[in-house]
């Protein structure tokens, strides 16, 4: 089937696709697959999702390998290289082919925050009914202090993001700011909607001291944990003046850093540098963050320049871990735990390391099965988050077929 039928067609097609169509078909647009926190809560919603009523492709920018490839197909779902991301011209054409050889899709979701604009405009010509824009991270401040030529092009996009998406998602009120403007909550188009987690593996029991001797962590180790992609946005190189800090006062402190990335060489020079070789854990990426963080990690270390609403924040509550994090991030992350501590990044590495040092003394009142309970009711739930997001499908699938049927009875 082709995009180029008619616009009759086209109304009975998704008319009768809402009726009794066996599936809606979504694709999404993403860098890659890999283990970072959109692409873990896709690979969450994809799990659970009825994939007999949605069918979720994943269009990517790289023609590499990705972590969560092999796990997609398995799935039944595709994973669609388009490349040339920097030759508009040549992206353009892939991307039409693209739509129109693997389609038609009722929905393009895409994930890849300003270059959403430019994906969105060309699936509007290709007549794509149902095209979203999903925020999720906070580059406000990091926008506003671009270069020239970076701003001109950050306007470009968020103008096509205004004329072509149907809607727009947010992962948080501060992300929703950054892709939509000031004026976002007096417009309908755009909502937030939170990414959640499956929960699953924090309900299990975990022998920390068989992951603490693979990862060669001393079983009396004080491990402060970091999950995130090795990238500037993450803050790593403060991360390492604050174990400095901290192995002065606290010589058993090893630091685990997960993830992987751009900057990985230049942290591992660094941290040869600083002396702190014997005390810092590169661990790549992990498919067992969750059960890293309830039995190998003593305290969660995020002091991001900015986020949208970070994942890992949530898995850290899950697992009932303190959480000392970055006072940038929003609130929205925060459900009420006696575990999270925001510190300000105008503050001192060493001040930063006597609140991470202070955790040890901390007594919590609350229990960790009570802590996953009130994660469980939240929004941030997968359950919960997925009925969320497919209330949100059909919603805008059924407007498309009331329009439809409006135009049809004129």
């Amino acid at each position: 089937m082709q995009y180029t039928r008619s616009k009759n067609m086209r109304k009975q097609n998704h008319h009768h696709m809402l009726v009794d169509h066996p599936s809606i078909r979504i694709l999404h647009a993403v860098g890659g697959m890999n283990r970072a926190g959109t692409e873990t809560w896709l690979m969450h919603i994809l799990r659970n999702i009825d994939r007999d009523r949605f069918q979720m492709d994943f269009l990517v920018h790289t023609d590499q390998p990705c972590a969560y490839d092999e796990e997609i197909r398995a799935l039944g779902s595709k994973i669609i290289p388009c490349l040339d991301r920097s030759k508009p011209w040549l992206y353009s054409r892939n991307l039409k082919r693209i739509l129109r050889e693997y389609g038609p899709y009722d929905i393009v979701h895409s994930h890849v925050h300003h270059f959403s604009g430019y994906i969105l405009w060309l699936a509007k010509q290709v007549g794509v009914p149902i095209r979203i824009a999903h925020s999720h991270n906070d580059t406000f401040e990091v926008d506003a202090h671009a270069s020239f030529l970076r701003r001109v092009y950050t306007t470009l996009m968020k103008g096509f993001i205004q004329g072509s998406a149907t809607t727009g998602l947010a992962a948080s009120r501060v992300a929703a700011l950054a892709l939509f403007g000031d004026d976002w909550e007096n417009n309908p188009r755009w909502q937030v909607l939170y990414c959640g987690i499956d929960l699953t593996p924090f309900k299990t029991p975990v022998d920390g001291l068989v992951l603490r001797q693979e990862l060669g962590i001393p079983e009396d180790a004080f491990v402060i944990g970091h999950v995130g992609r090795f990238e500037e946005q993450k803050n790593h190189l403060f991360i390492l003046e604050i174990a400095v800090s901290v192995v002065q006062k606290e010589p058993r402190m090893r630091l685990l850093l997960i993830g992987d990335g751009i900057l990985r060489p230049m942290i591992e020079e660094k941290v040869k540098q600083m002396g702190l070789t014997p005390y810092v854990v590169f661990a790549g990426l992990r498919s067992d963050v969750p059960q890293l963080m309830q039995s190998v990690m003593d305290v969660f270390l995020l002091p991001s320049f900015h986020e949208g609403l970070p994942v890992v924040g949530i898995e850290a509550q899950s697992a009932g871990l303190p959480f000392i994090l970055s006072d940038v991030i929003t609130e929205e992350l925060d459900r009420g735990l006696p575990l999270i501590r925001r510190i300000s990044l105008s503050q001192s590495a060493l001040q930063w390391s006597v609140f991470i040092l202070n955790t040890r003394q901390s007594q919590l009142n609350i229990s960790k099965p009570e802590m996953l309970k009130i994660i469980e009711h939240s929004p941030f739930n997968i359950q919960n988050s997925l009925t969320n997001l497919v209330n949100f499908y059909q919603q805008k699938l059924w407007g498309l077929t009331q329009v439809i049927n409006e135009g049809n009875s004129k």
